[in-house]
């Protein structure tokens, strides 16, 4: 691939922040820098399954939404080759500037990305294609994002999106959530938090409804399963669970009363992940997501 120097990183959000994405920044994006080892080799699989047969063209010019740290868009810009372009947002600084890191070491020349917040405002009418990986799942009006999503696409534009499934198809987060709750009570519904949370939209009737509201049209749902890695060892599987994901949120909102009985928990814990699958790599729980496809209403 041709290779051309890249961009300064754009790292200004283009309005000012939202409580939601205050708290990305603030409280999750430590979290998710210190395990992006687990995150990125374990998610990886939902987006590699998947990416090789999307409808993208050489020449396409694509938009990642939520692109974390960056692995999505540049598995991406491999489809679009070096006549095409991959543009990835994320609303955290700190994910952005990964991005543009790992592009950089990987000599990566067909790829870009800015800070932005995708329920605010995107492009209209520039990309062939959108993308987002776990990410629409936190929308705090989806019906928002999804359009600005939409309207980012040019005419006859595809996108697709990934979400998780239901939480009994998702061992991985809710096996530890289930012994968090034996011990602690299940936080406020108002408490400060990353957004509707990972299963907002595993519901197949009111996600598709949700699209249709925001102009997709021809809507397909595909199951995917697949195991992720939730630590190398199991004292970093329990260490991952505390921090992140819905048992790390009780965990956290708990505050003092989840330090009086971490090390309960953290038994507990030690007990539910001696016995999943292990290999060489590390620690291995099933998970099942929904790909979700979709065209722009004309």
């Amino acid at each position: 691939m041709r290779t051309h120097a890249l961009k300064t990183p754009d790292m200004a959000p283009d309005t000012e922040n939202t409580p939601i994405v205050d708290f990305w920044i603030e409280v999750m994006a430590p979290k998710f820098l210190k395990y992006r080892h687990i995150l990125v080799g374990g998610l990886r699989r939902h987006s590699a399954a998947i990416i090789p047969g999307l409808p993208i063209c050489k020449g396409d010019r694509v938009l990642d939404v939520g692109c974390g740290f960056g692995d999505t868009a540049i598995a991406l810009a491999g489809r679009t080759g070096d006549r095409g372009h991959v543009h990835g947002i994320d609303c955290v600084p700190a994910f952005v500037a990964q991005s543009w890191h790992a592009a950089e070491q990987m000599l990566i020349g067909n790829v870009s990305f800015a800070c932005r917040d995708a329920e605010k405002l995107l492009p209209r009418a520039e990309f062939d294609y959108v993308f987002a990986r776990f990410g629409t799942m936190f929308f705090s009006n989806p019906v928002a994002g999804l359009r600005n999503m939409r309207q980012a696409l040019k005419r006859g534009g595809r996108m697709t999106h990934i979400v998780w499934r239901d939480r009994d198809a998702n061992p991985w987060l809710s096996a530890a959530r289930e012994v968090l709750l034996t011990h602690l009570p299940q936080p406020d519904a108002n408490a400060p938090s990353c957004g509707p949370g990972p299963f907002s939209m595993a519901d197949e009737a009111a996600t598709r409804a949700i699209m249709e509201a925001a102009g997709f049209r021809n809507i397909r749902f595909e199951r995917l399963d697949a195991q992720v890695l939730v630590g190398r060892t199991v004292d970093e599987a329990i260490a991952f669970q505390l921090a992140l994901g819905p048992a790390g949120e009780i965990f956290r909102v708990a505050g003092a009363e989840a330090l009086a009985k971490k090390t309960a928990i953290e038994t507990d814990l030690q007990r539910l992940f001696s016995a999943v699958s292990k290999d060489d790599s590390g620690l291995w729980m099933d998970s099942s997501s929904w790909v979700i496809h979709a065209d722009a209403a004309e």
